[in-house]
């Protein structure tokens, strides 16, 4: 008996001991209804949002107080497309050769911490070496600092595709890469594929269903899978709990993409009307990726800066995702927020909501879609992208109210990540 006296009272005194962090929010966006709430109080217990309360509430002495009453308060951000392995640079081509895995661990760690600190709470990577797996476990071990990563480990290819990591090879390095090395040819090849990627510890699949603007080959927009490989590799990627992304530019490969199964279209910058209408039949949704868009096409004025074989791709294609992207908004097509953070500058994720609003998107619908939205995408709805009781406490504050200057977003001022606070 004595040893259940005993249990009881360390229960009792841990609960006394917790700690809890009570955030006083002059403005808090809610996300479910769209509307800014005023003068709210939340209480944060463990990971995990606890109580919302009317007012500005002060905690116990052994709380922690935060005052953000001169501030708007705002869920953790959701960006559903980043490269964490890597950043646009001159030399970016040749490290290639040059950098190995753990130079590539090593800058990743950094550029986690940047997009972190911008307020980004989770993204999902979509593509690099298999380095963007191990990070994600450094993360979800507390060995770093980051967001929450949902990875694609290597993007899918076929061969000479937008994701071949032989793209410009000399031939003696070109070999044969496969179904283990993200390249596939076949059905069969697209199911082994699927499989090697849950077995490396991926979380999800991307694919590249056209050609590219930044990979070593001279299509920007040529479809480049089958939809007999297309929908094996999304049956495949069900069975094992996987949604599939589709880097996409050129029309045809994204309806073949739609037609297979693929949960999100990226970039989608030549997209016709009829495709469009496509993804609204299938529940599909754009990631519009304006911020590289805008970024490729500056950085290709720059002599030298990419191989001479990209340039023309990037002033073909740069300048067109942004009215692209007003014009699937304005047809119904459904937005989740995605910026292709690594082909600009990490930490600068948030400049896309400014290009959003400024092709016709309200501030609220564009801060949803990095939300709510990508929370759905994720199967996350129930624990991300809202502040209400029984959420992960993913918090942000920037300065300024976003539904009326939605600039504010570049300069997040306060972060909060599973309940442990990194910027204040």
């Amino acid at each position: 008996m004595k040893y259940i006296y005993t249990l009881v009272f360390i229960l009792l005194y841990s609960t006394l001991l917790a700690q809890d962090t009570y955030l006083q929010c002059g403005k808090l966006i809610d996300t479910k209804t769209g509307k800014v709430l005023t003068e709210k109080t939340i209480i944060v217990s463990g990971n995990k949002i606890t109580k919302i309360e009317n007012g500005y509430i002060t905690g116990e002495k052994k709380d922690i107080t935060i005052d953000l009453k001169n501030k708007t308060v705002i869920p953790g951000l959701i960006d559903m497309h980043v490269h964490l392995e890597g950043e646009t640079n001159p030399k970016a081509y040749l490290q290639k050769y040059t950098d190995n895995e753990a130079d590539i661990a090593y800058n990743s760690v950094t550029f986690a911490t940047k997009t972190l600190m911008a307020g980004f709470t989770t993204v999902r990577d979509l593509g690099g070496s298999g380095v963007n797996i191990s990070l994600k476990k450094a993360v979800q071990n507390g060995k770093i600092e980051g967001p929450r990563i949902f990875t694609a480990g290597k993007s899918l290819a076929t061969t000479g595709g937008h994701a071949d990591p032989t793209n410009g090879n000399k031939r003696s390095l070109i070999g044969n890469p496969g179904p283990k090395d993200g390249v596939i040819n076949s059905v069969e090849d697209a199911k082994k594929a699927v499989r090697q990627r849950y077995k490396n510890g991926a979380d999800l699949i991307k694919i590249t269903a056209t050609g590219g603007v930044l990979s070593v080959a001279k299509s920007s927009s040529n479809p480049q899978f089958t939809v007999e490989e297309i929908k094996a590799i999304c049956e495949t990627a069900k069975d094992y709990g996987f949604h599939v992304a589709a880097h996409a530019h050129g029309d045809e490969g994204m309806q073949r993409a739609i037609l297979g199964g693929v949960k999100t279209i990226e970039h989608g910058t030549l997209m016709s009307e009829k495709t469009m209408d496509l993804m609204k039949q299938h529940d599909a949704y754009l990631v519009p990726t304006i911020t590289a868009g805008k970024e490729v096409t500056e950085k290709a004025t720059i002599d030298g800066y990419y191989p001479a074989i990209i340039v023309p791709k990037a002033l073909e294609i740069g300048p067109k995702i942004q009215n692209t992207f007003k014009k699937a908004y304005d047809r119904g097509v459904s937005i989740a927020f995605g910026t292709d953070a690594g082909v600009f500058k990490h930490g600068q994720n948030g400049k896309e909501f400014g290009y959003m609003v400024e092709a016709g998107m309200p501030a609220m619908a564009a801060l949803q879609s990095a939300t709510t939205t990508n929370a759905k995408i994720l199967n996350m709805q129930d624990q991300l992208g809202q502040i209400a009781p029984g959420f992960f406490a993913d918090i942000i504050a920037v300065n300024e109210d976003p539904t009326q200057k939605i600039n504010t977003m570049e300069n997040v001022v306060f972060v909060m990540k599973d309940g442990k606070i990194y910027k204040n």
